[in-house]
């Protein structure tokens, strides 16, 4: 950590973009060069671009990514005790609850079956539509997406079940149910958001045998990683209408290939991964940058410190 007896030497990388240099200022930092021996790095490009070699003076990087699962596989994120390496989660937090919803309603109000239609009877889509109010909705993953849906789908009247890993209480959630029973959520939910991290833990923790035990009614909502629904399996389920409907910003493969089934069923929404487009993800990203500067400058930990043997 950063001695608070002196202005934290922040770098900006790859390029020394004026909002994050200007983030690093208002948090109490000083913005230098990569070359000037920083003690912090605040990353703002891609995976690939990132310096194979951090200089020894750093002892903190702060990451663009909520999820850093690539990040780990490829090794930019190393095993090092002399740095604390941070990502972004939380900070979009409430832009992807907010998609989330979208699709959740969308799904719900039957609107895939609206847009299609070609002419005006409304009794074809009766039997379709439903209601949030009054309704449960499953949190696969009650962390910063789950923790800011819980109060939006809670205006609407919904009630929420949340599974976390530990099984903490999670604010606003009827009942948290810890990973380890989670296979009790799926019949009892109407219907469900996963919002959990990909890890090797939680790969394909969706499968025939989840989507089986949901109502036939249900709408699942995936906003978090495609690898976390077994994908073959979904289609079996949306084609037999084991359940009512998806709706997925991310997929497995990603990108989705034009000709996938789930590209031709009525009842997929699919988004292309853009829970969080970048006329919002930049501005929120330097917000968290002034959050964790300051932090840093402080000697406080600083938000989303990353567990690198955990996976995020």
């Amino acid at each position: 950590m950063a001695s608070s007896q002196r202005s934290p030497r922040i770098a900006v990388g790859p390029r020394p973009d004026e909002m994050f240099v200007r983030a690093v200022t208002s948090g109490g930092g000083i913005a230098v060069p990569f070359e000037e021996s920083p003690d912090g790095l605040i990353w703002t490009g891609t995976r690939d671009l990132f310096p194979a070699v951090l200089p020894e003076s750093v002892r903190w990087v702060q990451l663009p990514a909520a999820g850093v699962e690539n990040w780990l596989t490829e090794g930019v994120i190393k095993q090092h005790p002399q740095v604390l390496w941070t990502s972004a989660a939380g900070a979009y937090s409430a832009t992807v609850a907010e998609h989330a919803l979208m699709l959740l309603l969308a799904g719900v109000r039957a609107l895939p079956h609206h847009l299609v239609a070609t002419s005006w009877a409304p009794e074809a889509f009766y039997p379709r539509l439903g209601t949030l109010r009054g309704a449960t909705i499953g949190i696969i993953g009650a962390g910063g997406i789950g923790r800011a849906l819980i109060p939006m789908l809670a205006s609407l009247g919904a009630h929420t079940l949340a599974v976390n890993r530990s099984g903490r209480p999670v604010p606003g959630a009827v009942e948290t149910f810890p990973v380890e029973r989670i296979d009790e959520i799926w019949p009892l939910a109407d219907h469900f958001v996963v919002s959990a991290a990909a890890t090797p833990d939680t790969e394909q923790l969706i499968g025939a045998e989840e989507l089986a035990a949901m109502k036939p009614t249900a709408w699942l909502v995936n906003i978090a990683r495609g690898s976390l629904i077994d994908t073959d399996a979904l289609v079996g389920a949306l084609t037999a209408g084991t359940i009512a409907g998806a709706g997925l910003d991310v997929t497995d493969p990603e990108p989705l290939p034009a000709g996938h089934p789930l590209w031709s069923l009525p009842n997929a929404m699919i988004t292309p991964h853009d829970s969080n487009p970048p006329a919002l993800r930049v501005p929120a990203y330097a917000e968290r940058v002034v959050e964790n500067v300051t932090r840093f400058a402080s000697g406080v930990e600083p938000v989303a410190v990353i567990d690198v043997s955990s996976g995020y």
